[in-house]
């Protein structure tokens, strides 16, 4: 796109300001601004900004909610059995219909770590990175069955060149390079919450942000990897956020619940423990499995009670799915198919004097999409329950914070490992940190043919494969 171009585009939607400094740039960043501005949506920008988009009414939504169609942690809930869920989702494990997607866009700043998160030291006894224990349990569950897992990672333009250079330096940590696929996810530029400008971070640079994991559905079309997944033969995918250690991706159960259930996308949960706890709700509401947001969710919608006494909506989110691929090759064509969300943001930005401000208060308004938002659409949505001793860890915030912190991960990880090692006979002692690798053993069950009878462990150990 030339200059005039850019012009004739930018003043169609009052944002000229945008070129304010072109006499001043170099070619490069002429080049770099140009790229940015052709990648706007200011289409979509202008009608965000009125306020034109379709607006939701959670109050009545929420009025009305019910318990989604589900399977509870003790298997109850489903038309089939939890052993029948493990035959079918093994069935498309060994057929090589399954293949995994990480959002691995978050930087561990909450943790006081410079880095992207997946490469930070999580294993209690190991040290192994989050990025360690995903890839360990990919090899694991592909050496169990007999295939190669692909492995999809999305990251960001803030953790994208790290991310390439981990992996590449830690031989991809023993999977082939040709089943990692690292893509970066979009962007979408603040806007001045006053004025709807478009913000500049620097002369030559919009004020960018990822567009939100929703952003996924998209940057697996235009980075070739719904195409690869379905020239590999993959059927779905196993979706998971970076910040949870205790995920069981690609778990055949759970695998197996969605294509029972004839799904197009199956989310897992957790229980809420309280009505008004803030995590996403997942409910059945005008006849579409989706999610209502803590902060959109009345007390009274929150607090009601079905004829056992228990929560209607007891289905918290924890950001892991199990999507079909041809479901998001019709997502990833329409643009609709995904609304944005506003988040009141501080960012910084160039102020006509050509000052850099780090504004004290949000001063902007940031657009951003959230994959959950696909259940409504997808057919026969269904839910699945896992406790969170045995699924949800996450790590999000330094340690001394009162949840969500690496503390409280590597305690859950010690507890789990530990409850295998006492089922399958060992004798662990008080205190001792305990860690199995995938690789070693992929279940309690597994483990049992692994170890010694009567194994007495007395200090810290990890079981390595």
């Amino acid at each position: 796109m030339n200059l005039e171009s850019l012009k004739s585009q930018l003043a169609k939607y009052s944002q000229e300001h945008v070129l304010d400094y072109w006499d001043e740039l170099s070619e490069e960043e002429r080049q770099n601004l140009a790229a940015q501005i052709e990648e706007v949506d200011f289409e979509t920008i202008a009608t965000l900004v009125a306020g034109k988009d379709e607006k939701i009414d959670f109050e009545s939504l929420a009025a009305n909610a019910e318990t989604p169609p589900s399977v509870r942690a003790d298997g109850s809930g489903a038309e089939w059995s939890v052993e029948e869920a493990l035959q079918r989702g093994e069935a498309a494990l060994r057929a090589g219909e399954v293949g995994a997607i990480l959002v691995a866009g978050g930087q561990g700043t909450r943790l006081g770590f410079d880095q992207p998160k997946g490469m930070f030291s999580i294993g209690p006894v190991s040290g192994r990175t989050l990025f360690q224990i995903f890839a360990d349990r990919l090899l694991a569950i592909g050496q169990k069955y007999g295939v190669a897992i692909p492995f999809y990672i999305m990251t960001s333009d803030a953790t994208d060149a790290e991310t390439r250079a981990y992996f590449e330096e830690n031989d991809y940590l023993g999977m082939s390079s040709d089943d990692v696929r690292i893509f970066r996810q979009g962007t979408m530029p603040a806007v001045d919450a006053k004025s709807g400008k478009l913000l500049m971070a620097s002369k030559s640079s919009l004020a960018l942000s990822p567009d939100g994991h929703g952003g996924t559905v998209r940057a697996l079309d235009r980075n070739g990897c719904l195409e690869d997944a379905k020239k590999r033969g993959i059927k779905c995918l196993s979706y998971f956020q970076v910040d949870n250690p205790l995920v069981n991706v690609c778990e055949p159960t759970l695998i197996g619940h969605h294509l029972l259930s004839g799904s197009e996308m199956t989310t897992q949960v957790i229980r809420k423990r309280f009505a008004m706890e803030k995590v996403g709700n997942i409910a059945l509401a005008e006849g579409k499995v989706q999610v209502i947001e803590y902060s959109d969710l009345p007390q009274k919608a929150a607090e009601a009670t079905d004829a056992d006494g228990q929560l209607k909506l007891w289905a918290g989110s924890i950001g892991v799915h199990v999507i079909d691929v041809d479901f998001l090759c019709r997502a990833s064509q329409n643009t609709s198919s995904l609304p944005f969300h506003r988040a009141q943001k501080k960012v910084p930005y160039l102020d006509a004097s050509e000052n850099l401000v780090t504004p004290s208060e949000p001063n902007a308004v940031k657009f951003e999409k959230f994959i959950f938002d696909l259940l409504p659409s997808a057919k026969n949505a269904f839910v699945v329950e896992v406790l969170p001793s045995e699924g949800f860890a996450p790590v999000k915030n330094a340690d001394g914070a009162e949840n969500d912190t690496p503390k409280l991960a590597r305690e859950a990880i010690v507890a789990q490992h530990r409850r295998w090692l006492e089922a399958a006979g060992a004798s662990v002692a008080d205190g001792v940190k305990v860690e199995i690798n995938p690789r070693f053993s992929l279940t309690p069950e597994e483990l049992r043919t692994k170890i010694p009878a009567n194994l007495t462990i007395d200090a810290d150990r990890y079981f390595d494969a």
